[in-house]
């Protein structure tokens, strides 16, 4: 059987970690807003980290890292702003400031789960899953949360072929977070792995129905219906995958087994 597409990137690639924001708080409409409450209180930290986040899902990175600079330069202990900037170091490839930032909000705050989560990422897409291993469950053993604990460890889990303790951590994270897709879509792969096709199956259509837009969550669902013979619709499946992203190998090659 082909390799299963798997889940690897993780569950906060696109989000701001210490604040929870929605998706409208990166618009140049809500900048302009916070820019005034910023003005407003030029020595309130609290009002650069907001605004910095909103700089960040815009995509204004350096931007984003002025505002964090700043307040942490207000507040040295104002651990969220540390890992803020330290996810935006992530952002842009920048792992060892990234890593730095995340150690020292540890070391302000020994208990704050996500830059535990954070540096774990920094080390897994290093490769240096032991490492990352160790961090992710330094964030769960404090008692954390947050789905994304469970969801790295269980994809280090399934590097290592563990999928018993995979499917245990993805099931996690998806009880902390059910409408979640990336979950859903890991756990069919471990499924499918051990051989539990239905629950696969099953697994990768919750992950398509939460979200259409990823060429690996139609690949994995068309390596499910090429498990049960059903080649037509795994063909399907695998030219959704390429229409969404041509260059994505596993869907190429599933649509040249399955023509016809």
């Amino acid at each position: 059987m082909t390799a299963i597409a798997g889940c690897q990137t993780g569950s906060d690639v696109a989000a701001i970690q210490a604040i929870s924001l929605d998706k409208n708080q990166g618009t140049e409409q809500n900048i302009s807003s916070l820019t005034a409450t910023v003005n407003a209180n030029p020595s309130d930290p609290e009002g650069y980290n907001v605004r910095g986040t909103a700089y960040g899902r815009a995509g204004e990175y350096e931007n984003a890292l002025a505002d964090f600079g700043r307040a942490i330069q207000l507040d040295p202990n104002f651990y969220q702003a540390y890992a803020n900037r330290a996810l935006i170091y992530r952002q842009i490839s920048d792992p060892g400031k990234a890593a730095a930032d995340y150690n020292k909000a540890i070391q302000i705050n020994p208990r704050y789960a996500s830059a535990y989560i954070g540096l774990g990422n920094v080390y897994r897409v290093a490769g240096r899953n032991r490492e990352a291993l160790d961090y992710f469950q330094k964030a769960i053993d404090i008692g954390t949360s947050d789905p994304r604990a469970y969801h790295n460890r269980g994809l280090l889990y399934q590097i290592d072929g563990q999928h018993k303790l995979a499917i245990e951590d993805f099931s996690r994270a998806i009880s902390l977070q059910p409408n979640a897709a990336e979950p859903y879509s890991a756990r069919g792969v471990s499924y499918l792995a051990t051989g539990d096709d239905d629950n696969a199956f099953e697994d990768f259509n919750t992950a398509l129905r939460l979200d259409d837009t990823k060429a690996e969550y139609w690949t994995n669902q068309a390596l499910a219906y090429e498990r049960k013979g059903e080649k037509s619709r795994a063909f399907r499946s695998y030219a959704r995958a390429a229409q969404l992203n041509p260059k994505y190998q596993p869907a190429k090659d599933g649509m040249t087994r399955t023509r016809g």
